[in-house]
């Protein structure tokens, strides 16, 4: 997928980017160049597992609460974030040192480039 290589040139802060699907396997994913994994290939594939769980586990809450419109995790060594496009899950991460609003932005480019998943 020629999308994954889009996102991940959206800034160059960006990290890292996965499309999975609803059986939480990873359709397409891409590391940026120069960039190492701060996970194992396992747990990378584990993890994203998990996102699609947690995905499952949020929409329960819909009715009262409304649709996730994205998940933020700040953590110390990188920014993790996840969008539910309609049928596949995008995960990506960025360098943590960027400000929030530029991650919101890079974030909304990336809703409006996957709507269609």
């Amino acid at each position: 997928m020629e999308i994954v290589e889009d996102i991940l040139d959206l800034d160059p802060k960006m990290r890292f980017v996965a499309i999975i699907d609803q059986n939480g396997h990873i359709v397409e994913s891409i590391m940026k160049s120069g960039k190492t994994s701060l996970k194992s290939q396992k747990e990378e594939e584990n993890f994203c597992k998990q996102v699609v769980k947690r995905r499952k586990m949020r929409h329960e809450f819909d009715d009262n609460l409304g649709k996730v419109r994205y998940v933020h995790v700040e953590r110390e060594k990188v920014t993790q974030m996840v969008i539910y496009p309609n049928n596949h899950t995008v995960y990506f991460t960025l360098e943590p040192e960027m400000s929030i609003e530029n991650k919101l932005k890079i974030m909304n480019k990336i809703k409006k480039m996957t709507s269609h998943l």
